[in-house]
């Protein structure tokens, strides 16, 4: 039965309980969204390590994934934040499983990390958001902690957070590894971002499952010690450090690949001299007891100016299996190759080239599973979403709006469904991808 206004405002309380009616309809509205979609949160497990494989739930696990760096910033503002959703769904229609995103942003503009130890609580419940909607559609994210570029603040801006205070012992950028004031810096923020308290989840980052585990910095290179020593100190401090908190997650450094100057494969494998002299080291560097992974970056575009796409084909398989080899005879752990791109700026550029490139990597990551070896997983540099183009670079694609690349992207998730079993996340989406995958 209705009742009318005058009968419940018996006794003069109709207007108390209208404006509490009013107030809860406005949080509802308000926060709604999230209250509907994350009160039933995804059973998930952490995924972990076997030798040279990933497991999850006693499985192997072989990750098609992608990068898609701008998720947090993109989920700052409001008249942005649909596209987290967007493209976390549509790698979940893609049988993807995990996602390479920044969880930092130091100064500048959304910055999560204002001024050391300063946070700007909104960027913070963006990440907050990321992660939660990475849960909600089954994909696990790999969070790099931070940059050694200057995009984004990187060891740029710790450094001259450090000048500006008058305690920075160099303005050179590379003193981001071995100023203890810096360091102190660093492992402040690493402690708040591994013990940060979702507050959509209510769950830990240390403790969430949803983080497929975290990366020390993005392409790290110390050229004033080209030894690599230094950079190897700084490796070895701050991975011992992230364990200290977290035990549950991996953790890779973020390499670029490049083999150091006391390698024999400096001369062999390298894509030139240069290489050798950027501080960093593949096999020193990822050896580290508190390392459980190998990274490197595949662009072809980047290391060589002159040659045809044939002999960049033939370069970057010898480069991927380099580092299989490396990983499966000395290494004894799984590699990833966190970042892959051809670019578009190449003379005569035409989409196909991109299928071919992606399937090279693609065909060596399916062979390595399939014979359970230590190709672990292959991560796209860049998946976007439509309207992004002022964040899109020479690498980006939409991969929906070119069918042949969609189609290759997805056969790549059916292949390693097909070694791996099909996940639990996956059913739904690969019933319609690969029927025959059980």
């Amino acid at each position: 039965m209705v009742k009318s206004p005058r009968m419940a405002a018996g006794n003069g309380v109709f207007y108390p309980i209208f404006g509490f009616a009013t107030c809860l309809a406005f949080i509802y509205m308000s926060f709604g969204d999230f209250w509907v979609n994350y009160s039933k949160e995804p059973e998930l497990s952490f995924v972990q390590r076997n030798g040279t494989r990933f497991t999850l739930d006693g499985g192997m696990f072989y990750i098609n994934g992608w990068n898609s760096y701008w998720l947090m910033d993109h989920a700052a503002d409001e008249y942005t934040r649909p596209r987290v959703r967007e493209m976390l769904q549509a790698g979940a229609k893609m049988g993807l499983t995990v996602c390479r995103t920044w969880a930092f942003n130091d100064g500048g503009y959304n910055a999560l990390q204002i001024s050391p130890g300063r946070y700007d609580e909104r960027v913070f419940k963006a990440l907050d958001h990321v992660i939660a909607e990475a849960r909600q559609q089954g994909i696990r994210l790999l969070l790099c902690i931070v940059n050694n570029l200057k995009a984004y603040g990187g060891k740029t801006q710790y450094v001259k957070w450090a000048w500006e205070e008058g305690i920075g012992l160099s303005s050179s950028n590379d003193s981001f590894f071995y100023d203890p004031s810096i360091r102190i810096y660093f492992k402040n923020h690493v402690k708040t971002l591994l013990t940060r308290k979702n507050s959509i989840t209510g769950i830990q980052y240390k403790d969430d499952p949803t983080i497929f585990g975290w990366e020390l910095i993005n392409e790290p290179r110390c050229q004033t010690d080209p030894s690599g020593d230094t950079l190897q100190d700084w490796i070895e401090d701050m991975s011992m450090f992230v364990k200290s908190i977290d035990k549950k997650h991996l953790l890779t450094v973020g390499l670029e690949g490049f083999y150091g100057p006391k390698s024999p494969k400096k001369s062999t494998v390298n894509p030139g001299d240069w290489a050798a002299d950027l501080g960093s080291d593949f096999i020193r560097n990822s050896q580290i007891s508190t390392i459980d992974f190998a990274s490197v970056h595949i662009y072809p575009d980047h290391w060589f100016h002159d040659q045809e796409l044939e002999e960049k084909l033939k370069y970057i398989k010898k480069w991927t299996v380099s580092h299989i080899e490396d990983c499966d005879a000395e290494l004894k752990k799984p590699v990833m190759f966190t970042e892959f791109g051809l670019s578009n700026l190449n003379k005569d550029f035409e989409p196909s080239q991109r299928d071919q490139f992606y399937k090279v990597i693609y065909d060596i990551i399916y062979k390595s599973a399939k014979r359970k070896k230590s190709g672990a997983g292959s991560f796209v540099w860049q998946f976007l979403v439509g309207g992004m183009e002022e964040y899109n670079d020479d690498f980006g694609i939409i991969p929906w709006d070119r069918p042949l690349t969609y189609q290759l992207i997805t056969k790549h998730s059916c292949k390693l469904a097909a070694v791996q079993g099909v996940l639990p996340s996956q059913k739904d989406h690969l019933k319609e991808l690969c029927p025959r995958t059980r």
